[in-house]
């Protein structure tokens, strides 16, 4: 009979949802977890216990929307509890709802002034709402409770930095790095920084402290080049290269081995360059030009060309194939070019001196003197050089013309 009236007591108790609740909770297995404190909620309403679990369990989940509604509702039958005040601005935040986190993190840091988790959200919040001068108070605050906080320190820095306090900043950027292995990138957002505030010899030092980090090493190699350091560039850009062979990275090379004077590696690098991507037109005025540098005239036509017939109103391209024909003293196909050039607009002082020279080629005198006379009239002593020599060739044709 007892056995049987305690299997009744039983039967008549039911389920304890909560506890099973938090043994799921402990073991990891949130999905269970939810459902279980789902269904406590729904066995009383009016437990805030079950109604903050499960809050927990839904944001172990990644359900934030879910867990801030559970939250809200633990705090309206349980207000100013400190755990869902400041697990609620937590998953506010988040949610990126930093405004509306503001003050549940306020008022957890109230509660618990001594701790620093609290602080270290708030501070958070505030820099998401560009209150700089407040998040900076509430990191320092967290710095000051636990010295040795990485969060702590590299939030004081961006707080400070925002502000246009580099200086006071950089410590700190340092500071969390050594401190936590993982904060290690907070040098190179220093770095960025320092970019920004024109200051890149900092960052270049910075950069080298990561040999392994390509983008790293990119910056540093484009730094050096900017820095009129080429030779000096070349071994970190290589080192790109070779782990990332992309379009821009082999053109920040092709360059830095062109300033370096070493054509040799150069044109090689842009060669592939354009094998890889024979549809990228800036990429083939890039080569054309480094080309043309180079004395190779026919293979800048070539690229030259390749730009003017996949762009006709290119006015670059047809400038540079004109120019190049000319030197290649294919004047037919030149003219083509300057007319071209002329059709869009593009005409000055320079073409009227290659159109002058083209016809003065195929004998055209008339017309070459009058190309001539054309650039004179514009250059009004801008090319004294070439003024010299259209000079010279305005006498000797008006002298020819006059004999016919």
């Amino acid at each position: 009979m007892r056995c049987a009236a305690a299997l009744l007591l039983c039967l008549a108790q039911g389920p304890d949802y909560s506890a099973d609740g938090l043994k799921a909770l402990e073991a990891g297995k949130y999905q269970e977890a939810a459902q279980l404190f789902t269904q406590a909620v729904a066995a009383d309403p009016t437990d805030y216990a079950a109604h903050f679990h499960l809050a927990l369990a839904q944001s172990f989940l990644g359900r934030d929307a879910e867990a801030a509604q559970a939250y809200r509702k633990t705090l309206e039958l349980k207000p100013g509890l400190y755990e869902a005040e400041l697990n609620l601005g937590v998953v506010l935040l988040r949610q990126q709802q930093a405004r509306e986190a503001v003050g549940y993190l306020e008022s957890a840091v109230q509660k618990k002034p001594q701790q620093t988790r609290p602080r270290l959200y708030l501070g958070q919040t505030l820099l998401a709402c560009g209150e700089l001068a407040r998040a900076e108070q509430a990191f320092q605050a967290a710095a000051e409770l636990d010295p040795k906080s990485a969060l702590a320190h590299l939030g004081l820095a961006q707080a400070q930095a925002r502000q246009n306090r580099l200086e006071e900043a950089a410590p700190h950027f340092r500071r969390a790095a050594e401190l936590d292995p993982g904060f290690r990138d907070a040098l190179l957002e220093l770095a960025a920084l320092y970019e920004k505030n024109k200051q890149p010899q900092e960052a270049v030092g910075i950069y080298q402290q990561f040999p392994e980090n390509a983008g790293a090493r990119e910056r540093l190699g484009e730094l050096l080049m900017a820095a009129g350091r080429s030779t000096d560039a070349i071994p970190h850009l290589e080192w790109v290269v070779a782990r990332s062979p992309t379009t821009a990275n082999r053109v920040a090379l092709a360059l830095a081995y062109g300033r370096a004077k070493q054509p040799e590696k150069e044109l090689p690098v842009l060669e592939q360059a354009v094998q890889a991507e024979p549809s990228n037109l800036e990429l083939h005025m890039i080569y054309g030009r480094a080309l043309r540098d180079r004395k190779n005239f026919a293979g800048a036509a070539r690229e030259f060309l390749t730009v003017a017939r996949a762009r006709p109103d290119s006015l670059e391209a047809w400038n540079e194939l004109a120019a190049m024909l000319v030197s290649l003293e294919s004047y037919d196909q030149a003219l083509a070019a300057l007319e071209r050039v002329r059709a869009l607009g593009g005409e000055t002082e320079g073409h009227h001196y290659l159109r002058a020279i083209v016809l003065d080629r195929l004998r055209d005198l008339k017309g070459a003197l009058a190309a001539y006379q054309q650039f004179l009239a514009a250059s009004q002593g801008q090319h004294p050089d070439e003024e010299f020599k259209a000079r010279q060739r305005v006498r000797i044709l008006q002298k020819e013309l006059s004999k016919r």
